[in-house]
């Protein structure tokens, strides 16, 4: 009798598990949809800055949130593509409902922008996933996430650089650097390893910064 009730317990905790799964990938692809959606009409309908904001943050953000809660590598990846996919997708259909001719505000560009956009997404899904461990490889993941964060601020922040916006500096540029620090800090459950991720996220973001003082000075050409 007691190994039937334990049986019984064991099938249900299964039966709940996969269901969770179920509908963490079901909300990761309507949680795309949503925001590829908004992202589309709001575009042209807000001030610049909060589009500013919104666009790509806002898409970085639900594929961070979907790779973090995933309760597996395999799952993460499958709910952050699916994620990213719908917002994409969402994305373009939008455009193409207004008029436009571009492959939407998550993409900004032809196919190679497309693939590059769901590329970056689904692995920024990936490291979010990595930082559930509580090791340095956790460590590592969260000081990435924060190095890529920061590169892309200064990059559309530097007048003249490869993306920049004249409108993004100082209010939105400030804002995401702050955010990039605290998600890093966030993502971290000691202090060690907050420590360990901001020094790792500095020392990355470090070259880029320098290369970027370069180009601006005339040592780099970014004209190719």
């Amino acid at each position: 009798m007691k190994e039937t009730a334990l049986d019984y317990a064991e099938f249900a905790e299964y039966d709940r598990r996969q269901r969770g799964i179920a509908l963490h990938v079901v909300a990761a692809f309507l949680g795309g949809m949503t925001v590829g959606i908004i992202g589309v009409v709001a575009s042209g309908r807000v001030p610049q800055w909060l589009g500013q904001l919104y666009d790509p943050y806002m898409y970085l953000a639900l594929a961070l949130v979907v790779g973090a809660s995933a309760s597996g590598f395999g799952w993460a990846l499958l709910a952050t593509f699916l994620a990213a996919l719908s917002m994409i997708v969402a994305s373009l259909g939008g455009s193409v409902l207004r008029g436009g001719t571009d492959l939407g505000p998550v993409a900004g560009g032809p196919a190679i922008g497309l693939n590059w956009a769901l590329v970056l997404l689904v692995g920024l899904g990936l490291l979010a996933y990595v930082t559930s461990r509580t090791d340095r490889w956790g460590d590592v993941a969260a000081g990435v996430i924060g190095a890529l964060l920061l590169a892309d601020t200064i990059d559309r922040a530097t007048p003249g650089f490869l993306d920049s916006e004249p409108a993004f500096w100082p209010g939105p540029a400030i804002v995401i650097g702050v955010l990039s620090v605290a998600l890093v800090l966030a993502l971290r459950r000691t202090m060690a390893g907050r420590a360990r991720a901001l020094a790792l996220s500095a020392v990355l973001t470090a070259p880029f910064a320098v290369g970027v003082t370069g180009a601006l000075v005339g040592w780099i050409s970014i004209t190719g």
